[in-house]
């Protein structure tokens, strides 16, 4: 059994250098070479650590366009419908304004293709009912009106009425209190021919004379006093008719009043009516004119995402896709939040496109090949579902122009350009795992100042 456990050592027993491999190794001019190659090495990785490197923040995004008027989008159709035919293809170049495809009604009460003239027609109607309706309501305003004179008429006259009876009323009572006075005068008379015929100085004829008299003064007051009474009837008369006319002509002018207000209701009611048909009618013809999918915008057409003919779909359903035929392209980044606060709108950032050769040096981007310039325009205030806040990238108008046939949805690896600092610093960091340094754009004070 081999003593392996044993403290002896095998280079102190056995002379490795009488054999061929140690005579070629172990020798002294060995030994200054491999001495003077980790001296310059040193020397070469000092002078390496003390360069400038680049601190970046990567990112990973894809292509996409500046505004979103400009994105792909998707056609879809406010009413339900059922396909009726295609006008275009998947690839088709579309102007804005043609029409892709025509649908057709699902709904019963949709049904009938001369909906909009039969609305017009029932509108027509309806406005004859309203002309109608307001000639009445100015045929009662002026017979209103004709009542209004008619019982202002009706009482004047019966207050000059009621005005004559009672002057016909003094009148019988002045009558009445002459009639008095004679009768008084006749009965002084008679009393005194009386007197006198007893005496002898007066004949009897002259007593009969007398007593006729009396009783004719007597019959003129009694019908003097009925003449009284008949006035005075006169005068409640009068009163009653005043109150006759007030009342018959308030009632009639109450009727033609309530007739008024019933056309008139009638006439709102057919506005009302009107206005709802028109509202039906413009919503009709939309409706139709909703019938046929039209492009929203010039672009090709990507994809029918509903397809075939008699197919039907609810309101709102996706029928087809579009991308723009006018763009500007942009890049949509994503960055971790620790870096979130390093990044501005306004900085450099270099691009390198998915597909097109590249040789990227992160700390070096002046050194770095098939990269292309970009500018932060915009900057996310709220975190995107995957736990990394984006960035929209725009062209650098200061750098070279970005490859025409790149396309919207390909992919892109970003690299934001922050401060230069020493390679041995860089090296610190990343082995103690720190963010880049903090810092602010230069002019971010001088912005602050003006604003």
């Amino acid at each position: 059994m081999l003593n392996i456990s044993s403290h002896s050592k095998l280079n102190e027993k056995v002379d490795i250098s009488q054999f061929g491999a140690g005579k070629k190794v172990f020798h002294k001019r060995h030994y200054k070479q491999f001495n003077r190659f980790l001296a310059a090495f040193s020397i070469i990785v000092f002078f390496i650590l003390l360069l400038p490197w680049t601190q970046t923040i990567s990112g990973r995004g894809y292509l996409t366009t500046l505004t979103p008027d400009q994105r792909p989008q998707t056609i879809q159709s406010p009413i339900p419908g059922r396909i009726e035919k295609w006008y275009v293809r998947e690839g088709d170049y579309v102007e804005k304004g043609d029409t892709i495809l025509h649908i057709s009604e699902v709904k019963s009460e949709y049904f009938d293709p001369d909906l909009v003239q039969r609305t017009g027609k029932q509108i027509e109607a309806k406005s004859m009912a309203v002309t109608s309706y307001k000639g009445k309501v100015k045929a009662l305003d002026q017979q209103i009106d004709a009542l209004t004179r008619e019982q202002g008429l009706k009482l004047e006259q019966a207050k000059n009425k009621l005005i004559q009876s009672k002057l016909k009323v003094q009148s019988d009572s002045i009558d009445l209190e002459a009639a008095k006075t004679n009768i008084t005068i006749a009965q002084r008379q008679y009393d005194r021919v009386v007197q006198l015929q007893e005496e002898g100085l007066k004949a009897v004829t002259d007593v009969e004379e007398k007593r006729l008299k009396l009783q004719e003064t007597q019959a003129k007051l009694i019908g003097q006093e009925n003449k009284l009474l008949a006035s005075k009837n006169e005068v409640i008369n009068a009163q009653v008719e005043i109150n006759r006319v007030q009342a018959e002509y308030t009632d009639k002018i109450s009727k033609a009043q309530s007739d008024l207000y019933t056309a008139q209701s009638n006439q709102f009611d057919s506005e009302a009516q009107v206005t709802k048909l028109e509202n039906e009618y413009t919503n009709y013809e939309i409706r139709n004119s909703l019938l046929y999918i039209k492009a929203p915008q010039s672009g090709f057409i990507n994809k029918a995402i509903q397809s075939g003919i008699g197919e039907t779909f609810k309101e709102g359903a996706q029928l087809v896709g579009i991308m723009p035929s006018d763009y500007d392209m942009a890049v949509e980044t994503y960055v971790d939040p620790i870096d979130l606060p390093l990044v501005h709108i306004g900085e450099k950032v270099r691009i390198q496109f998915d597909g097109w050769p590249a040789i990227v040096f992160s700390g070096w981007p002046n050194v770095s090949y098939g990269t292309f310039g970009g500018k932060i325009v915009a900057i996310e205030t709220f975190i995107s579902p995957n736990g990394k806040y984006r960035l929209l990238l725009a062209p650098d108008p200061d750098d070279v122009p970005w490859p025409k046939d790149i396309r919207v949805g390909s992919g892109a690896s970003t690299l934001a350009l922050l401060e230069d600092v020493p390679i041995w610093f860089e090296l610190w960091r990343q082995l103690n795992g720190f963010p880049p340094d903090y810092y602010q754009p230069q002019n971010t004070s001088a912005d602050a100042t003006k604003k």
